[in-house]
């Protein structure tokens, strides 16, 4: 579905991504796993359209993205859920979740989007007129994706959804994350509990400075002793 080929993205004329290949299957969980400022979240980037690739090539579902406007990109299915939830703290929880929708060109009913996002987060339907920023962060976390989740995706894109969140919070996060995917939603994740991430995806990559060093089914790399040391504390 998606195909990240050699990609080399710059913030200035600091290489931030090097050569950067990674494939993610219809259907399937994949996580990218690394320390800070390994690349992870450059790469969500860059497949999103918000940071340009100097080299490489991305496509998705056949069609080239390497300078396609962020918000085609949006319109193909591509939707991105960033890091630290970014929701309108001064609009109401339905007013944010309408935003979801902008990018959208086939035929949508609001309500009808309302009530399958809702589905998966019947804490929000209680708070549809309550301003964003008065969430609690787990709640603000359950509204970014249920923003996404009104555009529609066929890949989303999760940047960091458990960070900050309490341990039920994040069980929470990520037990709608694997049903979205068993209703058919490919996801490209990010996460900084390795742990949870590797139990929950079908495929990892580990990048170290710009750089994927390791590859491979996540059931595997879990019980990889180098990714024990080095992401899961020396233990699964």
């Amino acid at each position: 579905m998606l195909n990240i080929t050699g990609i080399d993205v710059y913030y200035g004329r600091v290489r931030a991504l090097d050569g950067v290949s990674i494939h993610v299957p219809e259907g399937k969980i994949v996580t990218l796993l690394g320390a800070n400022g390994a690349g992870k979240s450059t790469t969500l980037k860059a497949v999103s359209g918000i940071l340009p690739v100097a080299q490489g090539e991305i496509s998705f579902i056949g069609k080239p993205l390497n300078g396609v406007p962020a918000e085609e990109i949006v319109s193909l299915g591509v939707i991105h859920v960033p890091e630290g939830r970014q929701i309108f703290a001064h609009l109401t929880v339905e007013e944010n979740l309408r935003i979801g929708l902008y990018a959208r060109k086939d035929k949508w009913n609001f309500k009808t989007e309302l009530e399958h996002a809702l589905n998966y987060f019947p804490a929000l339907a209680t708070r549809l007129a309550q301003k964003g920023g008065t969430l609690s962060g787990g709640e603000q976390q359950m509204l970014a994706i249920a923003r996404g989740l009104m555009g529609k995706p066929r890949l989303l894109i999760l940047d960091e959804p458990s960070l900050g969140l309490a341990p039920k919070i994040v069980a929470d996060i990520f037990t709608i994350i694997r049903r979205l995917n068993k209703e058919g939603t490919t996801v490209l994740l990010v996460e900084q509990n390795a742990n949870m991430a590797l139990k929950t995806a079908d495929y990892a990559y580990v990048l170290e400075i710009g750089r994927v060093v390791m590859a491979g089914e996540a059931s595997v790399l879990l019980k990889d002793d180098r990714i024990r040391r080095s992401y899961l504390g020396g233990h699964g």
